[in-house]
């Protein structure tokens, strides 16, 4: 089974190393993912106290975790590292953008991670009730969604640096918001094949430091959710 996420979607990360290696739990996943949310709301918080250093925390927060991200997309061994790592460097980005779309708009980053959280704990009870099977059919739509929503943002960028932009995906009419709803969604659902696949890998006996590999997957997608949700409230207040 293939996920659109950069961390999940590489089976050869969750090789298993043997049975003598202390194999990876739902309770273990649990807290590591809890750990990286606390690091990124700590982080969060330092960004936004300190709207003077905006530019860089966005900068270094951006590189820094794409950089961790990778290294343990390319070295799954040293999750117990990166993931932190990439948690920390998150959440001064994150920080300083909510900070800055607050003080346009009151109230909307509260909204955001409220609606976040809200969707995580629905996605969850929707998989762990079964009222939605995630097949192989649904994580192959979900993985095609996701990667034609990336070559839009791509398309975007180097169209920007042109003085230009896509059409639609940022304005603030019927259509940009009918997108907006769209990507949130998407980004849903790939919580859902996230649970999946981590479901998958602890009922092989996977090692323990997928624990953390796998809260970092968790995390990835919760950002994108989060960013998403919070582009959307922006478009809604702008109307």
């Amino acid at each position: 089974m293939e996920s659109s996420n950069p961390l999940l979607g590489r089976n050869a990360a969750f090789s298993r190393t043997g049975d003598t290696v202390e194999s990876m739990t739902l309770e273990g996943v649990v807290h590591k993912t809890g750990i990286l949310l606390l690091l990124c709301l700590g982080t969060g918080a330092f960004a936004w106290t300190h709207p003077s250093l905006q530019g860089p925390l966005i900068l270094i927060g951006l590189v820094g975790g794409l950089i961790a991200c990778l290294i343990g997309i390319f070295k799954p061994a040293t999750s117990p590292i990166a993931a932190p790592l990439y948690a920390a460097l998150e959440g001064l980005c994150l920080g300083a953008i909510s900070q800055m779309t607050e003080v346009q708009w009151p109230g909307i980053v509260t909204n955001a991670m409220l609606l976040t959280f809200g969707v995580l704990g629905l996605m969850l009870a929707l998989y762990a009730t079964r009222i939605i099977r995630v097949t192989d059919r649904m994580v192959r739509m979900v993985f095609v969604a996701t990667a034609a929503v990336a070559v839009v943002y791509l398309v975007d960028l180097v169209l920007n640096l042109f003085g230009t932009r896509v059409a639609y995906i940022h304005e603030t009419g019927m259509v940009g918001i009918g997108i907006s709803l769209v990507i949130v969604g998407i980004a849903a659902f790939n919580l859902m094949v996230d649970f999946k696949l981590i479901e998958d890998r602890i009922t092989n006996r996977f090692p323990r430091y997928m624990e953390w590999y796998c809260g970092m997957a968790l995390m990835i997608t919760l950002v994108w959710l989060y960013l998403e949700i919070l582009r959307l409230l922006s478009k809604l207040r702008s109307r």
